[in-house]
């Protein structure tokens, strides 16, 4: 903000010119504690929630391929509710149905469409 300043006040065409051109190459990365220490936070919780996704979309699809391992059909509406689940205790238990699943239906048996 103080560049920007600075810059708005500089009335001769060249100054400001100069100016601009210097302060391109300056990194503007705010620097105190509480910010650096918000920022550490983000990115943390922003892994965190990459490594929780990561782990539904490999539970999901583990699913659906133990299915389809084994020979059972498995229809687009299930793989898309499959797909689509967040919850990665309901991801266990349908990865674990699939062991035994006759049919792709069988892994939701017993929950509310």
């Amino acid at each position: 903000m103080l560049a920007q300043f600075v810059e708005s006040c500089l009335v001769d065409a060249q100054a400001k010119e100069i100016w601009k051109e210097q302060m391109m190459a300056v990194n503007y990365f705010f620097r105190h504690e509480v910010a650096e220490k918000v920022r550490e936070e983000g990115w943390e919780e922003g892994r965190e929630e990459g490594r929780e996704e990561g782990r539904l979309e490999d539970r999901a699809e583990m699913t659906l391929r133990i299915l389809e391992w084994r020979g059972v059909s498995v229809p687009r509406y299930v793989r898309e509710r499959v797909e689509a689940c967040s919850g990665l205790a309901r991801l266990e238990v349908w990865a674990q149905r699939a062991v035994h699943a006759a049919s792709a239906e069988d892994l939701c048996v017993d929950e509310p469409g």
